[in-house]
């Protein structure tokens, strides 16, 4: 004979500090990306200036980091920890390819972004 007992399972929540300190920490590197986006800027304007669509892409390069946080920690705020830095890791990955195509972008196309007259 089988017996069908139903074992209940006791999930302790995840502590506030432990996500706090997951969601501090993964929100250093999204800031760095921002800084680097924000450093890209001004590197590219120092010669001659920008165009208007460089203005356009370039600042978006810069928000961007700051979108897949907010959307990260959207999706991840009330998950455990485990899964809440997974979700953060995936965002900063997005925000990796991302900004590695941003820069090829400009680096390949410069004379669209940059005024050379």
């Amino acid at each position: 004979m089988t017996e069908n007992t139903s074992a209940q399972v006791s999930v302790r929540p995840t502590p506030g500090w432990l996500s706090a300190l997951v969601v501090g920490l993964s929100g250093l590197f999204y800031a760095y990306a921002i800084w680097n986006a924000i450093a890209h800027i001004v590197a590219m304007s120092q010669p001659a200036g920008l165009t208007g669509t460089g203005w356009i892409t370039l600042v978006f390069g810069a928000v961007f980091p700051a979108i897949v946080f907010a959307l990260a920690w959207v999706i991840g705020r009330r998950r455990n920890v485990g899964e809440l830095a997974l979700v953060m890791l995936t965002g900063l990955s997005v925000v990796a390819v991302f900004w590695l195509s941003l820069v090829g972008y400009s680096i390949l196309n410069m004379d669209a972004l940059v005024n050379l007259s």
